[in-house]
């Protein structure tokens, strides 16, 4: 009977290991030569939403109400040609693993960047942008949950 529970906690830890969420990769890559990393905690969130009304640069669109609902930022940037196929290719597997739903695409003489959220009609609970420039591979992801009434409303007034 031990030898079964044994196997399965080691079955259990071998899988969970394949799963990737933004703090994996970011884990994963960001002690890695030329690369840069960035890193903003729930609690520089909470500060930063202390924060009475955080402007946009055209100031139409206030900022407060998003960034209080994020959790977490991640961001790779990578310069190293052996790590950029390896991100790239990691940022597809934790997209492919998920509910998430490609927002937008964009090509452009060999650079393709995308955009991708997660969550359900009411809540957006992560955003992911990779970008691939061909010398340099570039993965952003915001966790949180923002409210997508809010968001779009955020993105239509200034598209205008």
């Amino acid at each position: 009977m031990k030898k079964i529970i044994v196997l399965a906690a080691l079955l259990l830890s071998f899988i969970s290991s394949f799963a990737q969420d933004g703090k994996s990769l970011y884990r994963k890559y960001s002690d890695e030569p030329n690369i840069s990393a960035v890193y903003v905690s729930p609690a520089m969130f909470r500060l930063i939403g202390r924060i009475p009304d955080i402007q946009a640069a055209d100031g139409d669109v206030n900022l407060t109400p998003v960034i209080q609902a994020l959790t977490g930022l991640y961001i790779i940037s990578s310069e190293n040609p052996d790590i950029n196929a390896k991100l790239s290719k990691d940022v597809k597997k934790f997209i492919n693993s998920g509910t998430y739903e490609l927002l937008m695409e964009a090509k452009e003489d060999g650079e393709k960047m995308t955009m991708y959220t997660c969550g359900d009609e009411k809540t957006v609970t992560s955003f992911v942008m990779l970008a691939d420039e061909g010398s340099e591979v570039t993965f952003i992801c915001l966790d949180g949950k923002l409210d997508r009434n809010k968001l779009e409303e955020m993105m239509s007034s200034q598209a205008k």
